[in-house]
């Protein structure tokens, strides 16, 4: 479920986890929209990334292509923070 700035996510043992959206972007090709987020409680270089639809709920990034486009869209925010 996403809002403003936080969305929340289920563990691997079923309990909700409040996690930080850092930025959403969609891909113009595929009409595909992504969620970047991290969470509060770990280390800040942990960063996580999802698919999502209308409703606001999060959907696997299945292909390695997918994975791939995330991460150079990750590395260019994370170039962009640390030159502003």
């Amino acid at each position: 479920m996403l809002d403003s700035n936080c969305l929340y996510v289920k563990d691997e043992n079923g309990n909700e986890k409040k996690m930080t959206i850092l930025f959403t972007f969609d891909n113009e090709e595929t009409k595909v929209q992504y969620v970047v987020f991290q969470d509060p409680e770990l280390d800040e270089s942990q960063v996580y990334a999802s698919r999502y639809d209308d409703q606001g709920q999060l959907l696997p990034i299945e292909t390695e292509e997918e994975w791939e486009m995330v991460e150079e869209v990750i590395n260019t925010f994370v170039e962009d923070d640390e030159n502003a």
